[in-house]
């Protein structure tokens, strides 16, 4: 089952977020609205979003203030890197630079064209994704060269508690080689089970992040 794209868009302009909203579930997104800049913030974290659309201008908090307390409070820590596009009327270089400072991934000023808005989310989108894959490519590189060491570790630990015990003189000193040799047998079978969950982990990840791709493009 392929899960859709998740994304929150926030106005103070009903009819902007009802645009947003017919436009994009109609293309196969998840649409969540938020009226304000508070409101937005409740929601990012009940519906973790995966991009949000943010108006700059807006009561109680405004866009520019949303994204510095996503990107900077410890409040707000685990939803940091969600993705933001922010609007706004003003076409000012210096507004759009400091939106962009404060952690936006992309600024578009209003009135837009609703196709390169969609061509951007898809964009960003398709960015995050290739940077999850890439991630995961890299755990499992790391859980990889993990496993070698292990089992390397472990096999030396054998040979040597086998060796021992070839070269034991008492019958007490063999049992006790021999207790240790069981010992690292079980500390590879357990270690085993934990590289398993952890490989079927990544594996799934993997697999999620490639569908996700498949239906941004």
């Amino acid at each position: 089952m392929v899960t859709k794209k998740r994304i929150l868009v926030v106005d103070d302009e009903q009819i902007n977020l009802e645009f947003f909203d017919v436009m994009l579930s109609k293309l196969g997104f998840d649409v969540r609205k938020a009226e304000n800049g508070q409101e937005a913030l409740e929601t990012i974290k009940k519906v973790r979003p995966d991009l949000v659309i943010l108006d700059n201008i807006m009561p109680k908090l405004s866009g520019w203030e949303v994204t510095k307390i996503l990107k900077t409070s410890p409040e707000y820590a685990e939803f940091s890197d969600t993705p933001i596009i922010m609007f706004s009327a003003l076409d000012d270089v210096k507004d759009k630079v400091e939106g962009l400072e404060l952690g936006a991934d992309d600024y578009i000023t209003k009135p837009f064209n609703f196709a390169e808005v969609l061509a951007r989310i898809r964009a960003i989108l398709r960015s995050r994704e290739l940077a999850g894959q890439m991630e995961n490519r890299e755990k499992r590189i790391v859980l990889g060269d993990k496993t070698i060491e292990d089992l390397a570790s472990v096999i030396h630990r054998m040979k040597k508690s086998f060796e021992d015990i070839t070269n034991a003189t008492t019958i007490e000193a063999a049992r006790t080689l021999a207790t240790d040799a069981s010992a690292a047998m079980a500390a590879l079978d357990h270690r085993f089970e934990s590289l398993t969950l952890e490989s079927n982990s990544l594996r799934k990840e993997a697999h999620e992040l490639a569908l996700g791709h498949r239906t941004t493009r």
